[in-house]
């Protein structure tokens, strides 16, 4: 559906065409399906012995991407692994023993081990569900793994197969009282008077039950979970607890997006997420006690700060507010490696408060042991967003957790003794950490952060107990970093702004130098001279020094117009020195920029990479400091890149969009022309997980939530814009761009478009679909934009 066209448009649009057609690149060509552009490796993993790098990669044109291997001995040589080897091959997954002789895994219902000195694979027993989380026992010739809603255990040394635990879905027969209506019972309780006969043999059969259930034998405790979902079940190496996890799925409405062109047909319904505000689930941690054969639930009444109100409240003073227990989630439980202590990982349901606990699983106790407040929200690497995860586990000596904490302002690794309470870091500075894991043995972290830039990743080792850190990568950009099993080898998928992802090879030592493995670049791909962007600094208005990427034409085709794109996920970072996830919008910009087009591509406000307060500003206000970075943005290509102020167009899509949307609404003196794609419009309409760690929720923080949504501002509009959306946007719904075309159709606005697209998603899938979004895009700019 197109809204607007001008005969204006009309015959740039032809005009354009014609100039892209001159360039090397142009819509179609970079749009196309990427395979045109070579292929890249993903997924590697490493073979149980260290011998062999597993990836996937398409070398041969195939339909989609295959599994491929490169020997370490003989590394130039790329093969193809065969259907049959794919099947045979250990699956990453899996526990080790203590000395790593011994693999675990479970592959569909079936149980196995892997010998690593004898290479062999031995099935061990199937099982009537699917076989998850093996683990090793304190005893290392006991197994644990769940089963359905079980704990199991298996004996290497027997054979022994033994169910620890009995939980049951549903409620125990004597608990399903049916309900009777007052009725039923009058009619009941009058017949029990009037016959002596029937009111005799009821009385027989409960004085028979009575005796029954005074002579039998007790039976076996079963737990039943009524309509909880249970999962999460892990057992105490020694095998005197187990945990497990309860959710109770809240009746929420959904909203449904309609597909109008499924292959019945007929339009059928999708249903899909519900709306911020209406998340109703609702998670418990259980205690199976395997000593006392019972279950109680873990108690959260002892956190500290449970009843604590965010400072939000204070903008709302005619309401009352009532403090109470906040609702929480416990994501799970970490057993000491001797099973003596269990930490666990808390959030609470408005994201302000993290607390890590030790469990007294006697009696389902909670002890903190580290308490993180944030009065924006809880988030960061390593911590993880509002339903839990994050980095957590222990040292070997059973005594030290480690996880990460934003508590300076930046994700750093963290050590605390269980024991005493003592907490120390053991990486500082105004960089971030990514993907901790001890070695082996247990004596050294290897670890990824920024140290070097916010714009690259290295790898590091450093000792378990903090140290320095020893850089073991060198080349700029971005290092992805595989670790072989015997620990003498790194895997890394590497890339770099102009570059795709290559692999190589590198000895885990701090002088040696990386082998280049895969080299996937198509002649036709490479053929063009892809730009380095430059890293560059603007100041805001409030004297913060923004990070962006320049894109600058020749001075013999430079038009003075400019281009800024708006990255989206909100916290993602692309002002950054690899390979970029958007990929198409770069090889776009590729060609603004032979066009004569400046382009800025700004980390603004929210971005990721730049430590908490970076990550926060947004907190309340989206559109605010990360609209006004794209302002201060505009005025630096004015000033120091001589762009006409008149000439300055913005696009992107999902948050992109929105901010996009925004710009066009609020700051209409600053930006000429905008393209907004798959535009959150009204942020009480998306999801729960994202927007309410944000903007809180709509009906407690209605404020946030009116301040930050385009809809509110439309009336602003002063410049051109085109709505691009897919219409089976399961993320973004297509309601959103539809609500919105309502307010302008309402307030008379004339100089904006809609082009929408039947097939597709948030993220486009057709290279059809691709190319006529981003013509649509150079449309505009060049329709608005140029001068005769």
């Amino acid at each position: 559906m197109l809204q607007k066209i001008t005969l204006l448009s009309l015959f740039i649009c032809v005009s354009c065409c014609v100039n892209a057609q001159t360039n090397n690149l142009s819509i179609e060509k970079i749009m196309q399906d990427p395979r045109w552009m070579g292929t890249f490796p993903s997924n590697v993993q490493w073979d149980e012995h260290g011998e062999a790098l597993y990836f996937k990669y398409n070398r041969d044109n195939d339909p989609s991407d295959s599994l491929y291997r490169i020997r370490i001995k003989s590394p130039q040589t790329i093969e193809k692994v065969n259907a049959k080897e794919v099947m045979a091959l250990i699956p990453a997954g899996g526990s080790y023993n203590k000395a790593r002789t011994k693999k675990i895994f479970g592959k569909d219902k079936n149980l196995f081990v892997y010998d690593l000195k004898k290479r062999e694979q031995t099935a061990l027993l199937q099982m009537e569900n699917p076989v998850g989380s093996p683990e090793f026992l304190a005893d290392e010739n006991k197994i644990a793994f769940q089963a359905g809603n079980n704990l199991f255990t298996y004996s290497l040394a027997s054979g022994q197969l033994r169910q620890v635990t009995s939980i049951k879905e549903g409620e125990a027969d004597n608990k399903k009282e049916k309900e009777v209506s007052p009725k039923e019972k009058w009619l009941r309780e009058d017949n029990l008077e009037l016959l002596r006969v029937v009111r005799e043999r009821e009385e027989k059969q409960e004085t028979s039950k009575k005796y029954r259930e005074m002579v039998s034998e007790k039976e076996p405790y079963t737990f039943y979970s009524g309509d909880k979902q249970v999962f999460n079940l892990k057992l105490s190496p020694d095998e005197k607890f187990a945990v497990f996890s309860l959710r109770a799925r809240g009746d929420s409405k959904r909203t449904i997006v309609p597909n109008y062109i499924d292959a019945s047909g007929y339009t059928t319904d999708l249903n899909t997420r519900t709306k911020v505000g209406e998340e109703t689930t609702k998670t418990e941690l259980a205690v199976y006690n395997l000593q006392k054969d019972t279950v109680y639930m873990v108690r959260t009444d002892g956190l500290p700060g449970l009843k604590d109100l965010p400072d939000y409240v204070k903008d709302y003073p005619d309401r009352e507010w009532e403090p109470k227990e906040r609702e929480i989630t416990i994501s799970g439980a970490s057993f000491s490696p001797n099973g003596k202590y269990i930490v666990v990982n808390i959030r609470s349901r408005d994201n302000k408060d993290r607390w890590i606990a030790l469990l007294n699983p006697e009696d389902g106790s909670l002890k903190n042991l580290d308490r993180q407040r944030d009065e924006a929200w809880i988030a960061g690497p390593g911590i993880g967003w509002s339903m839990g995860g994050g980095i957590l586990g222990w040292l070997p000596d059973n005594k030290h957790i480690y996880f990460q904490s934003e508590e300076t302002g930046y994700s750093h690794l963290y050590l605390l003794d269980v024991t005493t309470g003592k907490k120390k870091a053991l990486t500082s500075g105004n960089f971030e950490v990514f993907d901790p894991f001890l070695s082996k043995d247990g004596k050294r972290w290897y670890l990824t952060t920024s140290e070097v830039h916010p714009g690259e990743r290295h790898f590091y080792s450093m000792p378990v107990y903090g140290g320095k850190m020893e850089k073991l990568t060198s080349m700029t950009g971005n290092n992805e970093v595989s670790l072989s099993p015997d620990e003498k080898h790194l895997a890394i998928r590497h890339s770099y702004s102009n570059r795709p992802w290559e692999l190589y090879l590198r000895k885990n030592t701090a002088n040696a130098r990386e082998m280049q493995l895969t080299s996937g670049q198509s002649d036709a791909f490479a053929a063009y001279p892809w730009r380095d962007p430059e890293l560059v600094h603007f100041t805001a208005a409030d004297g913060t020094e923004i990070p962006a990427r320049l894109y600058v034409p020749e001075q013999d085709v430079k038009n003075n117009a400019a281009v800024i794109f708006v990255h989206g996920a909100g916290y993602l970072q692309n002002v950054h020195k690899w390979w970029s996830s958007y990929f198409r919008e770069y090889m776009f910009h590729n060609l603004l920029t032979d066009m004569g087009y400046t382009v800025l591509d700004i980390d603004y406000r929210g971005s990721a990479g730049y430590g908490r307060d970076w990550r926060t500003a947004i907190y309340r206000h989206m559109g605010g400091k990360d609209l006004s970075d794209q302002v201060d943005g505009a005025r630096f290509l004015v000033s120091k890149q001589g762009i006409d102020p008149k000439r300055i167009g913005i696009y992107g899509g999902s948050y992109g969009g929105f901010i996009t949307l925004m710009a066009m609404f609020k700051e209409g003196d600053t930006f000429t022309s905008g393209a907004a794609l798959r535009s959150v419009t009204d942020w009480a309409h998306y999801n729960h997980g994202y927007t309410s760690n944000i903007l809180n929720e709509p009906f407690n923080d209605p404020e946030a939530y009116r301040r930050s949504s385009p809809i509110y501002f439309a009336e602003g509009l002063k410049g051109n814009l085109l709505i691009a959306h897919g219409m089976v946007d399961v993320n973004v719904h297509f309601q959103d761009v539809v609500r919105l075309s309502q307010r302008l159709i309402e307030l008379g606005k004339d100089n904006w478009e809609m082009a929408v697209y039947p097939a597709e998603d948030h993220g486009f899938v057709e290279p059809s679909s691709w190319t006529d979004e981003y013509k649509r895009i150079l449309k505009i700019f060049n329709t608005t934009l140029l001068k005769n």
